[in-house]
């Protein structure tokens, strides 16, 4: 293998967190990396992600290029990718995880509280929506599409009173201190499962001995334990991007936590579950036993709290 093609969107933000792949890659492989820019069918749609259905629509092209032997990794937002495993791929890398946390970006200074009543505040997240609505019920929560420049441009325009946006993505962009955004902590604005993290798809079968040795450096064992957590509250709860929920999971002191939250739409209901679990050792594969027994416990609970009556799940109880 003289090149490693590196497949991704051909977003601003897509191309600056490959980039990073491609370099550690390069680094661990000894050889030439080429990027290969794909169009996906969330690019080019200017309709709400809810109504598109959210998860997948920004992967699905990824995924037909690297079946077609176009490439021979993609690069997803982790938060982006179906939980259902595909047909002929897997996940060969999940890298260290940027900050998972939500920021707001607002006009003039404002925070979440401070917000003048009415204000209209942007996101294209069922998530989202509910957490500020349950939060804030006097806001006017807008529906929008577009990348992070589009975004806060509303904002800077004054369209938009504020956005919701994700850390990680301002961070990969170097936008994070230009802006001065409000980080909404985990413990009371739980993110998307995911968020904050990519992984790294390849085909099934044993990979190039290069590219083996690329993927095995870059995969962190911590981050891909608590993604497997998170994500697996999606997969046992049947939800996906247009469903409100939000999953965040560490370790920590020689134990795995996940706390996980769904919400009602109109952000006037929720149940939240958590637990913990303690891997037998820090190596990936105890740190995934753990990930997924915690995460059934916790589907367990939010299931038996009615999560199924208030949220669009697809689970019958």
């Amino acid at each position: 293998m003289t090149v490693i093609r590196v497949g991704t969107r051909a977003s601003a933000l897509a191309l600056a967190q490959t980039q990073t792949i491609v370099n550690r890659i390069a680094a661990s492989a000894g050889v030439e990396v080429e990027v290969v820019r794909v169009t996906t069918h969330g690019d080019t749609s200017t309709e709400s992600l809810s109504s598109l259905g959210g998860t997948g629509v920004f992967a699905s092209a990824l995924r037909e290029a690297l079946l077609n032997d176009e490439c021979d990794v993609v690069v997803h937002s982790f938060k982006d990718l179906p939980t259902e495993p595909h047909q002929g791929l897997r996940i060969g890398a999940v890298p260290k995880r940027a900050d998972a946390r939500d920021v707001l970006v607002a006009r003039a200074g404002f925070t979440l509280d401070t917000l003048p009543e009415g204000a209209r505040v942007g996101t294209g997240s069922p998530r989202r929506v509910a957490q500020l609505r349950e939060r804030r019920p006097d806001l006017t929560v807008v529906d929008i599409r577009g990348n992070i420049d589009t975004r806060i441009g509303r904002v800077a325009e004054g369209d938009l009173d504020a956005v919701v946006l994700a850390a990680a993505g301002l961070g990969r962009l170097g936008r994070l201190d230009s802006l001065g955004p409000e980080f909404l902590e985990l413990s009371a604005w739980p993110s998307a499962p995911g968020q904050g993290a990519l992984a790294i798809e390849v085909r099934d079968g044993k990979p190039e001995r290069l590219l083996g040795l690329a993927l095995a450096a870059m995969n962190h064992a911590s981050t891909q334990a608590t993604t497997t957590a998170e994500r697996t509250v999606l997969a046992r709860l049947e939800a996906g991007c247009a469903a409100p929920v939000g999953a965040t999971a560490v370790v920590d002191d020689g134990l795995l936590f996940l706390t996980a939250t769904v919400y009602s739409p109109d952000g006037s209901r929720k149940v939240t579950s958590s637990h913990a679990a303690t891997p037998d050792s820090h190596s990936a594969p105890h740190l995934v036993e753990a990930a997924l027994d915690v995460a059934e416990r916790v589907s367990i609970d939010l299931l038996a709290g009615g999560a199924a009556e208030f949220a669009p799940l697809k689970v019958t109880t």
